[in-house]
């Protein structure tokens, strides 16, 4: 696949997944009576990973996720040449995902951004007002499970063609259990996106969802490289 083919389809991939994933914690979370809350933000969420893996997993290798691209570097699955073009593709696919949401979510009478657009926060702008530190440890370590269950997934020992599965479905426990502490990111393109829709306190804390996913991934690169390892 050429160059332009690849970071197109990680455009393509991250736009679904902030569409899909933020656009059901904005359009859909709390609809009054069927609303789908926590766990169907958390399922669609992990349905945009899934879905996408499949359609274009085999074009570009459905990172969707700065995170994941330089944790699959720093675990040796990913070469450096590629790793800024690919996190200005995911990183535009994010704004481009955000933009249509806003569109849309703007449509309906009383929208107002103050109520955070999925936007990722902590300390007052965390949905349980955790603290910085608890944000921050959240998401190293939810970004450095992730990590290992795509490293461990995709490796060649693992069983071929279910790995869209169990990271679709990692990324749903992560949600899972993380949305009430940040909103999840685990994903910096995913932050930024809304955040930039949003302005003010979500632009000063996104500095937070670039730097602990990124620790996060690339601490889990590392470890899969021990645990690959043939004694």
């Amino acid at each position: 696949m050429s160059m332009s083919q690849k970071l197109t389809a990680e455009f393509i991939g991250t736009f679904w997944l902030v569409l899909g994933g933020c656009g059901s914690a904005v359009l859909a979370a709390a609809f009054p009576e069927v609303g789908i809350g926590l766990a169907g933000v958390s399922l669609a969420f992990g349905l945009t990973v899934l879905t996408m893996a499949y359609a274009i997993g085999h074009v570009s290798g459905c990172h969707l996720n700065p995170a994941v691209s330089v944790g699959l570097w720093m675990g040796g699955r990913f070469p450096a040449s590629d790793l800024i073009p690919y996190i200005i593709a995911q990183v535009l696919g994010a704004i481009a995902g955000a933009g249509v949401l806003y569109l849309i979510a703007s449509g309906k009478t009383g929208f107002d951004l103050a109520g955070g657009f999925a936007s990722n926060g902590y300390a007052e702008h965390s949905p349980g007002g955790y603290t910085l530190l608890a944000s921050l440890v959240t998401e190293v370590v939810m970004t450095f499970m992730f990590l290992i269950i795509i490293l461990g997934a995709t490796d060649k020992r693992a069983p071929a063609g279910f790995a869209p599965i169990a990271i679709g479905l990692g990324l749903t426990l992560i949600h899972l259990i993380s949305i009430p502490v940040t909103n999840t990111s685990v994903n910096p393109a995913r932050s930024t996106g809304p955040a930039l829709f949003v302005g003010d306190w979500a632009l000063s804390q996104l500095w937070l969802f670039w730097v602990a996913p990124i620790v996060g991934a690339a601490a889990a690169g590392i470890v899969y490289r021990f645990l690959e390892k043939k004694d």
